[in-house]
């Protein structure tokens, strides 16, 4: 077996996108119930300090690492260097605080923040020129990650241009696996209609980071069927925890631990925190995890 970590992303508490979900949580709050619930972990909010010393002393005595952190590319509507630039500035806090993986996602002509817009009708679909741009900036930027011993896992997203089965698979097989690497996120394959596991099988080798979330079934299918936005979804309540909606985690668990995976596993399931407490959401999660995989 790999060396699996498990870690707690922060949008439980808070959300970044939905700023309203959350905002009475604090940052410290939120780190505390991340440990007391089991979590060794966690991925970076925007209540977090930004002096990595500083956030190093919150996070070590309640024994959490960081993870990683969401970046927002603009490889296909902005030039390179925009984003290049405000990518070392990121890679340079992550490397500091010991993180060994960039969390990236591109967010051109991307409709996952908008409110009203229908998360799968409107989704947007890549040119042969946008691909080129994706596909060539993100190589610059694991070669940039590289330069600190780092890798970029792409995040396939809701409403992006890299959601679906076949548009990750364009994205991994045009771009270099030394330069390139996935994050499998189960929620948004699940939520998107693709097979986790099929996924999993195809890109093992490359998957070098994970997100845990579950889905309601119902919220999903009402989110499509009423043309909703992904937002709109994520407050109606289409995430939730592992073992707490339709996914079945035991064989995709099993498929991780075979395939030798060393990195973390991140619990990131988006929900209302008014309507779903936060903490007996991670300790019911860890509790899950534990079950089905002994960790």
């Amino acid at each position: 077996m790999g060396t699996i970590r498990l870690a707690m992303a922060p949008i439980a508490w808070t959300n970044d996108d939905l700023p309203e979900l959350g905002a009475e949580n604090t940052f410290e709050q939120t780190i505390s119930e991340m440990a007391l619930a089991g979590f060794v972990g966690t991925e970076i909010g925007n209540k977090y300090p930004k002096n990595p010393s500083i956030l190093e002393n919150y996070l070590s005595i309640r024994g959490l690492s960081v993870a990683s952190a969401w970046f927002s590319t603009f490889l296909t509507t902005k030039p390179y260097e925009v984003t290049a630039k405000a990518f070392i500035q990121h890679r340079d806090f992550l490397h500091a605080m010991g993180a060994k993986v960039i969390v990236v996602s591109e967010q051109g002509q991307s409709i996952q923040g908008q409110i009203a817009t229908s998360v799968f009708d409107k989704k947007p679909k890549f040119t042969v020129a946008d691909w080129e741009k994706l596909t060539t900036g993100l190589e610059k930027l694991g070669t940039l990650a590289a330069e600190k011993e780092m890798a970029i896992v792409y995040h396939h997203h809701m409403g992006t241009g890299v959601q679906t089965t076949e548009e990750i698979t364009y994205l991994m097989e045009h771009t270099n696996p030394e330069m390139v690497s996935l994050l499998f996120d189960t929620g948004h394959l699940v939520f998107s209609g693709e097979d986790p596991l099929e996924i999993f099988h195809l890109y093992k080798e490359r998957i070098k980071h994970i997100h845990f979330k579950d889905v309601r079934k119902e919220v999903a299918q009402n989110v499509k069927q009423q043309k909703e936005s992904f937002l709109t979804g994520v407050k109606k309540g289409v995430f939730t925890v592992p073992g707490d909606g339709m996914i079945d985690f035991v064989p995709i668990m099993n498929k991780i631990i075979e395939s030798n995976y060393s990195g973390w596993i991140v619990v990131e399931a988006e929900q209302d925190p008014s309507q779903a407490n936060p903490f007996e959401y991670a300790v019911k999660a860890r509790k899950y995890i534990k079950e089905i995989s002994g960790l």
